[in-house]
Order: C-alpha cells, then structure tokens, then sequence
C-alpha cells in the first residue's frame, strides 16, 4: 500500500496589511508541490487577511487538480460573459443602484449611501455567482500592499476599493498606475475590503506581457513629428481648434503651455480640445486632470465631454493632499499606458494651482523663493510636466497645461517664470479680445511651437508664414478678427491657406 504523505506549512511571523485590521502570517513549504496545487495554497493563504493557522496539505491528483481549475475556468468565464463588473455598478447614481439592490433581495436600500450599495450589492451577487469581476487602477501604499482605485471617483479612497496584496504586486512586477482586472472574492472576517483573487489582464493584456514591457524612465524621447489635426470637417464653425491648428500645432508627445489671465476661455478651449482628439484620434486615450476647481466646472466638464475621455478632479475645498495623490494617479497610469505603446494626452487645468498644492505639502527646506515658493516645491510638478514627450519605439504622452498669469499673486508669477522654458509649444489668451467679447481671446503673435517644420507639410509651413507675417503688423484684436472672418468663409484650414489673398 502505497503511503500517504503529508507537509505542514509553519507560521513563521505576522505582518499587518492594509484589509482591516487583520494579520497576515507568512509561511513556509518544508516540501514542494505541484505547481497548480502550490498556487491554490497561495491563493488561499496569502492573498487572505484573516490570521493563518497551521493548515496540513495532502498530496492531490493531477485529475483532480484539472478539474478544479477547469470548473474554476468554466465559473470564470461565466461571470465575465454576464456582465458583473464593479466598474458598472460604479457607474450607476443611487436611484439605478436602489432598483439593482431591490432586485437582489437587499433590505433597507433607503438607508445606504452609494458606497454602501455597492458593497452590498457586490456582496449579494458573489454569494450567489461564487465570485465577480473587478478592476481598477493600482495605487500601492508605503507598506507594500495595494488597492484598485476606480476612475468614477477620481481615484479617491472608497469601501468598494479592491485590495492586492504584496504577493501578487511581486509575483506579476506590479507598478503604480497598472490597470488590473481579475476576479474578487468578499472580505472575510475582521476584514474591510474586497480582495482580488486572480489577475486576468493588465492595462488590457496578458499578465505576461508585463515581462517584455521597457519602463518608461528608459524609453528614448524625440521631438513631436507626428501631427494631432483638431479642426473638423464636418463642423466647420469650430474656428477655435482650427486657429490652433494655425498657430501653434499640437503634436504627439507636445509639452504645452496655455498662458492664460482670469476668465479668458481657457476651460471651454480645453473641453474643445478633448472633443477634436477623441473624435478623431478614438484611438488615443485622452485625461483630463482638473486641480483646485469649482464643483459645477467639473460636472460641466463631464457632460461637455464623450464617456471616453476620463474626467479626474480635486476640487478646491479638498485637501493639498488630495491634489497630489490625484496628480500622482493620473501621471503614473499615462505612463503605464505609454509603456504598452498607447498615445496619451493629459489636459491639465491648471499647473499653477498643482503647483501651489506641491509646495503646501513639500518638506520645507528653509529656501525661500519670491511669493513664498519653497526651493524645493516645484520639482515634482516639473517632473510631471517633462514626463511628457514623443516615444522613439512607439506611443507618445502629450501634456497640456493650463498656467494662470493676471492674478495678483506673485506666487503665481514666480511659478509661470519656472515653467515658461519648459514647454515646446505656447498658446496666449489675451484680456482684450475677451473685453471686446472676441473668441478665442488668443494672442497669435505669441504663440506658436517650437520645431512646428516637424509637424507641418513644407507648402504648409510657407503658407503659414506668409500669413504670420501679415498678421503681426496688426494688433491682437484686429489680427484675431481678421482671421476670423477669413476663417468662416473656407470649410478647411487648407482651402484658406490654399486661396488667401494676402495683397
């Protein structure tokens, strides 16, 4: 008779995670398993938060491991096909979640807040399906643990975040910013949060992909040579993005400034802006990242804009570090989604206000600037505005920043000085086009791109020429009115450049 063996797994000492207040216990194999056997113990006992006890693991078949996972597999691919994904109950307002709840038998809805839904609703289907499908984008905390933040609350810590532990963060080479998904099982006891069982895809790929991804540090820069077109044909009266076009021309990986005064337009440039790239670049994966601004700017900005483009903010009556975390979220998931060769663009509105909330929360270094900027304090919002350039290998990350000039602030002047050298394009807003209710209120003289022959056909960039030349001997009004008019007569940038009598 053939003998039965059996291995102990030992508790060796305990850690604190991040999932409530439980310990996790690290352990041992004094013996090794088979490979499918060894991950469902890690699965079991790592990925959990509740205390670990000594647990006997007996040798198991080979058949009866394949049909686990094929069981397991089967379960799987039956919760994907049917739709049951956090990011769809996220989505929801409470009157949607109230009649979801409902129907899953959860009493008591009217007293639950959106959170509270969510978490029992998710807690209901599991117990019904045995598991459910989630994702997020990974924020890791300082003591090794994770969780999958979601983008419908600007990545703000909520109950129905999902939790990684440190093992799957090392096993799969996790960074900041990852797009995760993969099944979740609930909190057991002692424990707050969700927890993620298994890692199917990541930034929408194969797990192991990741092994072949360069990092973002050591992919090679080159200047924008790739062009990004904002007029529409089909909607001709959008002369804003079409003076652009003129003016400044936007490439892949452009590092842009939009100096603008108070109440110049910036905000509806920008929502212009993100409408032109999505519609036609649905390819490219555009942010826009809204720091220190008014509430109803943000709802404004979210029904102004496709679902496809990712509205995150920090409103002004948040906390500096809160507007340091969303920024760190938003830069470190564009780099991410660089790495995998995607063509990114982050409009940021506004890099003044950013950096004002780097040098509220910066260790002070006891060197003081003008306007009470600390030496130190604009190192991070300048390493979040240079991650942005063209990828010699593929995919490009273009920024486009807002900075505030007229203010009256000398803080903010000091920090539109640091940034003024920084970027390879500028766009101008000028006050008096906006007093002669003139839009856009943009300074043409002023504004322009840097290396733009990389971005423009030759005839193009002589065409272009010519009309900066006619149009510098002009003031700022009667320049903008000009082209205007000129403007509205052509369907296409190209017919005007094409038929412009300048004489």
């Amino acid at each position: 008779m053939a003998k039965t063996t059996t291995r102990k797994k030992t508790t060796t000492k305990s850690k604190k995670t991040g999932n409530g207040d439980a310990k996790k216990s690290q352990t041992k194999n004094t013996g090794e398993l088979p490979p499918a056997k060894s991950r469902l113990v890690e699965e079991e006992s790592e990925q959990t938060n509740a205390p670990a006890a000594d647990v006997t693991v007996a040798e198991v078949s080979s058949s009866d491991v394949a049909r686990f996972d094929k069981d397991s597999q089967r379960r799987y691919e039956d919760v994907k096909k049917g739709g049951m994904r956090v990011a769809d109950l996220q989505r929801m307002d409470v009157e949607e979640l109230h009649e979801v709840a409902s129907g899953e038998g959860i009493a008591d809805v009217k007293n639950l807040n959106k959170h509270e839904l969510i978490f029992q609703i998710i807690k209901a289907r599991i117990a019904k399906a045995g598991l459910m499908y989630g994702d997020g984008v990974l924020e890791i905390l300082p003591d090794g643990f994770g969780f999958l933040r979601s983008p419908e609350y600007s990545y703000l810590p909520c109950p129905d975040d999902i939790y990684v532990s440190p093992s799957q963060i090392r096993r799969f080479g996790l960074r900041n910013g990852h797009i995760v998904q993969g099944t979740i099982r609930p909190p057991k006891e002692s424990e707050k949060y969700f927890a993620l069982l298994r890692v199917d895809a990541i930034n929408g790929e194969a797990p192991e992909k990741l092994n072949d991804i360069t990092p973002f540090e050591d992919l090679t820069p080159l200047h924008p040579c790739e062009r990004f077109v904002l007029e529409t044909p089909e909607d001709p009266s959008n002369t804003e993005m079409r003076i652009v076009d003129l003016v400044a021309p936007v490439g892949k990986g452009q590092r842009g400034l939009i100096v603008a005064p108070p109440r110049t337009g910036k905000t509806v440039l920008l929502q212009k802006m993100a409408n032109s790239i999505i519609k036609n670049y649905p390819d490219c994966k555009v942010l826009v990242l809204l720091i220190d601004e008014r509430p109803e700017e943000v709802t404004d900005f979210r029904r102004q804009t496709p679902d496809s483009v990712e509205v995150v903010a920090s409103t002004f009556d948040e906390q500096t570090d809160r507007h340091v975390q969303v920024a760190d979220m938003v830069i470190e998931k564009s780099k991410r989604l660089v790495e995998f060769g995607h063509d990114v663009v982050i409009l940021l509105d506004s890099i003044t206000r950013l950096a004002r909330a780097y040098n509220a929360e910066v260790p002070h270094s006891g060197k003081i600037l003008t306007g009470g900027v600390d030496a130190n304090a604009l190192q991070k919002p300048k390493k979040f505005f240079g991650s942005a350039r063209a990828i010699e290998s593929g995919g490009s990350m273009t920024i486009l920043a807002t900075a505030l000039v007229d203010t009256g602030s000398k803080m903010d002047e000091v920090i539109f000085e640091e940034f003024k050298g920084t970027g390879n394009s500028e766009l101008h807003l000028d006050r008096r086009l906006v007093e002669r209710r003139t839009w856009p209120a943009i300074d043409v003289g002023a504004s322009g791109t840097r290396r733009e022959e990389l971005l423009l056909d030759p005839k193009e960039l002589e065409l272009v020429y010519r009309l900066r030349k006619v149009l510098a001997d002009m003031n700022v009004v009667e320049a903008m009115e000009l082209l205007r008019s000129r403007l509205t007569k052509c369907k296409t940038n190209a017919e005007f450049l094409l038929t412009m009598n300048l004489d």
